[in-house]
C-alpha cells in the first residue's frame, strides 16, 4: 500500500466516523492540500452529492495579495477567511474533515484559524 492509498483509506475511515457520530445535516469543513496551495470548503450532503456552502483557497485572486508568509501562516489566514464567509452565510457549527491528512502543520492551522474567527468545530 502506497501513501496515496493510505491517505484514501484514512479519509474513508474519517468520513464514516463523521457520518456515524454526528448529525447528518451538520456541514463538514473539508481540507485539500497540495505542495503549493491549500483549499478548504464547507459542504453539506445533498440529494445528488455534496453542496458547497463556502470555500476559500490560496489560489483566489482576491486573497493572493493579502496572503503572505510561510505555508502554515497562509493556511491560518485561509481558515479565518473561510470562517468569516461561513458565518456570513449563517453557518456556526461544522465537523472537521481532514481528508486523511495528519492533523498537524497546515491542516491544523486551518482548523485553528477557523476557530479564532468564531467557527465552532
Amino acid at each position: 500500500m502506497n501513501k496515496y492509498e493510505s491517505r484514501a483509506r484514512r479519509g474513508r475511515k474519517t468520513k464514516f466516523i463523521i457520518k456515524d457520530r454526528f448529525d447528518k445535516s451538520r456541514p463538514r469543513l473539508v481540507v485539500f492540500r497540495s505542495n503549493a496551495n491549500i483549499t478548504a470548503q464547507i459542504v453539506k450532503p445533498g440529494k445528488y452529492g455534496d453542496i458547497v456552502l463556502a470555500s476559500c483557497s490560496t489560489v483566489e485572486t482576491s486573497l493572493k495579495k493579502k496572503i503572505k508568509g510561510n505555508k502554515v501562516e497562509q493556511a491560518s489566514l485561509i481558515g479565518k477567511h473561510l470562517a468569516e464567509r461561513a458565518i456570513k452565510n449563517g453557518i456556526e457549527k461544522v465537523v472537521f474533515d481532514r481528508s486523511g491528512y495528519q492533523y498537524h502543520g497546515r491542516v491544523k492551522a486551518i482548523a485553528d484559524g477557523a476557530r479564532e474567527a468564531g467557527l465552532i468545530i
